[in-house]
């Protein structure tokens, strides 16, 4: 388990983030959502040990990620956004690489690149941006880490690309893994993130699994109009609504929607979730 303790973080006077706590649990693929600019980076590189807390703390299975312990490195994995064009060959490069991590699996590389289509033989600097991203998503499945934090991992990928990504998110984690994406591709990633965290300058406006949002909020797929709705999207086939679930009925998340009824309603929200 991670637990983060009132944390904050600045870049000069610029305050990013301000006395975060949240715990994230084993077993969970976390979303982390938000607009440009409110911290996501920030905190995922402050969860891998990249940055360190100006206040507050993390701890990770009881060590802090800034100590950079060999013992906890090779437990978790950090994606960023933007992934390098090594100058080797991809099979060369999981096995001469993956020799950090303790539990790395180069079979399982190479079995993940075949599943996304890409020739393990050929240079990672000569690849194009999709094929690049691909095979460092695989090299990160085939470390087996506990803990994996990715920065927009489905950015370059093609829709088909993007399906096999989700597909090899759920089945290359382990069941205790803890997982935290950071993504503007909502739909991309829909059916598999669950708890849902979505920042706003310096704090966090949802934590949430997306049972307890379902029992909070209901969003309704119908044609009449709402006159409480938090959020209103007029589709081809009728509307999608965001209101408060009085009712206790279920009802089916759009996290989309969901983004958008948080951020016009910031205080409303919050409130329902206390």
């Amino acid at each position: 388990m991670i637990k983060v303790s009132n944390l904050s973080f600045s870049y000069g006077t610029k305050r990013v983030l301000s006395n975060i706590s949240m715990e994230l649990k084993g077993g969970n693929i976390y979303g982390l959502l938000g607009e440009n600019g409110v911290g996501k980076t920030t905190l995922l590189t402050l969860l891998c040990g990249l940055k360190k807390p100006q206040e507050g703390s993390i701890d990770t299975d009881g060590r802090d990620p800034f100590d950079r312990q060999p013992s906890l490195l090779e437990e978790q994995f950090y994606l960023a956004d933007e992934v390098a064009p090594v100058h080797n060959r991809a099979e060369r490069f999981g096995r001469e690489t993956g020799s950090l991590w303790a539990s790395y699996d180069h079979a399982k590389f190479l079995q993940i690149l075949a599943e996304f289509e890409v020739d393990a033989t050929q240079r990672m600097d000569a690849m194009s941006a999709g094929q690049l991203k691909k095979t460092w998503i695989a090299f990160a499945l085939a470390c087996n880490a506990r803990n994996y934090f990715m920065d927009e991992p489905t950015n370059g990928l093609d829709i088909p690309s993007k399906a096999q990504f989700r597909s090899a998110i759920t089945r290359y984690t382990a069941e205790d893994s803890v997982v935290v994406i950071s993504t503007h591709q909502v739909r991309d990633l829909e059916n598999i993130i669950d708890p849902v965290i979505i920042l706003d300058k310096e704090e966090v406006l949802l934590n949430a699994s997306l049972e307890e949002i379902s029992s909070k909020l209901f969003f309704d797929y119908g044609m009449q109009i709402n006159p409480d709705a938090l959020y209103l999207e007029r589709t081809p086939g009728g509307t999608i609504q965001v209101y408060p679930n009085s009712t206790g009925e279920e009802s089916k998340v759009n996290i989309e929607a969901l983004f958008n009824a948080v951020h016009s309603h910031k205080d409303v929200v919050k409130a329902l979730f206390q």
